[in-house]
C-alpha cells in the first residue's frame, strides 16, 4: 500500500462535506471521482468543478464516505468491497463507534480509517460546498486497532491538504468528545430557540446578539441532526443526565433567590468558555472589544475594515447586530486587549462613532 497521497480520490457522497472535499483536492491538483445516488447532485458538484463521475475502470487510492448517518456503516462496507486490496477508506461522518461496529468484521477493515472535520453550515447540498470549508478546523482521526498504519498516513495526508488539523482520537473517545462539544450544545440550543418559536411578537423585538448567538445552531437540518444524535446516543445520555442535575440545581437556586449557588452555576460556565481553545487552538488570550457604529449600506464594511487595517491592528473576530426599527448595525471588532484603545483611537480619528 502507498503511504502517499497521489489520487485518484473518490467521493461518495456530494453533499456540503462530500462536495468540499472534492473542491479541496481538486485545488490541490488530483484527480477526483464523484458517486451520489442523487445524479442531479453529482451534475452539481461536477458543474462546481469538484470532479468528474465515477467510470467503471476508475481505480481510486483513497475512497471518502460522506453520505447521512444512517447509512454510514453500509456505505463504508460496500466501499470495502468495491475497492481494490490497496484503496484506503474513510468518512466524514459526526460519530465513530457505530460506523465501525458496521464493518469491524469485514476482511478488509485495516484499510478503513474513520475521520470527522469538524466544520459544515447551516446550509447543505453541494452549492454550500467550498475549497476553505476546512481551513484551519480539527478534523479527527480515529483510526481502531486494527487500521493499517499507512492507511492512517493516507487519511492524515488528506487532512493536510484539506488545510485541516488532525487530531488524533480512538473512536469512543472521539464519540464522547462530539457529545460534549457539538451533539448536547446542539440539543441545548434546540430547547432554547424552541422557547422563541411561540412568543408574542413584542418579546421578540427584545431579540439582540446573545439569543442569537445561543440559537445559531439550532437552525440546522432536524432530521440529519437527529440521525447524528440518535446514532451517538450513549454518550449523548450521560452528559444530558449531567446536565438535568446542572438544570435541577439551577431551578433550586433560583426558587430560594440563592445567590451563591446561583453565582457558582454561572461560574461554571464562565470556567467553560475560558476551556474552549483559543485561535489556532492555542491558549485563550485576553481580549478587547471595540464597537463601531455603522450605516446599514453597500460597502460600509469594506470601508470600515480597511480603516481598522490601516491602524496597524489585526482583527481577531468579528460580530454584527442590528438595531430594530433603525437603518444601522452595530459592529464588535474583537482584538487583542492591548490593542483595544489603539484601535478605538484610530477609528475615531477617522470619523467612525465608537465606544468600549
Amino acid at each position: 500500500m502507498s503511504s502517499g497521497l497521489v489520487g485518484p480520490v473518490e467521493v461518495v457522497g456530494t453533499g456540503l462535506l462530500g462536495t468540499s472535499v472534492a473542491l479541496a483536492c481538486r485545488k490541490a491538483g488530483l484527480d477526483v471521482l464523484l458517486s451520489d445516488v442523487s445524479a442531479e447532485h453529482v451534475r452539481t458538484a461536477s458543474a462546481l468543478g469538484a470532479g468528474r463521475p465515477r467510470g467503471a475502470e476508475d481505480r481510486p487510492q483513497l475512497v471518502v464516505v460522506a453520505v447521512p448517518p444512517d447509512h454510514l456503516g453500509a456505505a463504508i462496507g460496500a466501499a470495502l468491497d468495491a475497492s481494490d486490496p490497496v484503496t484506503v477508506v474513510t468518512d466524514v461522518g459526526s460519530v465513530k463507534s457505530g460506523p465501525l461496529a458496521a464493518v469491524r468484521d469485514h476482511p478488509a477493515v485495516r484499510r478503513y480509517v474513520g475521520g470527522h472535520p469538524m466544520a459544515g453550515s447551516e446550509r447543505s447540498g453541494p452549492l454550500a460546498a467550498t475549497a476553505d470549508l476546512f481551513e484551519g478546523r480539527p478534523w479527527a482521526v480515529a483510526p481502531h486497532t486494527g487500521a493499517d498504519a499507512d492507511a492512517i498516513e493516507v487519511v492524515e495526508q488528506l487532512v493536510g491538504l484539506c488545510a485541516g488539523v488532525v487530531v488524533r482520537l480512538d473512536p469512543a473517545d472521539h464519540d464522547r468528545a462530539v457529545a460534549r462539544t457539538s451533539h448536547v450544545p446542539h440539543l441545548l440550543a434546540s430547547l432554547a430557540a424552541g422557547r422563541l418559536a411561540d412568543a408574542p411578537a413584542d418579546h421578540l423585538k427584545l431579540s439582540g446578539q446573545g439569543v442569537r448567538d445561543v440559537t445559531r445552531v439550532a437552525a440546522g437540518s432536524p432530521a440529519l441532526y437527529g440521525q447524528i444524535v440518535t446514532a451517538n446516543a450513549d454518550a449523548v445520555l450521560g452528559l444530558l443526565g449531567e446536565v438535568r442535575g446542572e438544570l435541577d440545581a439551577l431551578i433550586a437556586a433560583v426558587s430560594a433567590a440563592d445567590g451563591d449557588a446561583l453565582a457558582a452555576l454561572l461560574e461554571q460556565g464562565v470556567a467553560g468558555t475560558h476551556a474552549i481553545p483559543g485561535k489556532h487552538g492555542g491558549p485563550v488570550r485576553p481580549t478587547a472589544s471595540v464597537f463601531v457604529s455603522v450605516p446599514d449600506e453597500p460597502g460600509v464594511l469594506a470601508r470600515l475594515f480597511a480603516a481598522a487595517g490601516e491602524s496597524g491592528v489585526n482583527i481577531e473576530d468579528v460580530r454584527i447586530d442590528h438595531d430594530l426599527g433603525r437603518a444601522v448595525g452595530l459592529v464588535e471588532l474583537v482584538v487583542d486587549e492591548a490593542s483595544g484603545e489603539h484601535l478605538l483611537a484610530s477609528l475615531e480619528s477617522r470619523g467612525w462613532v465608537t465606544h468600549r
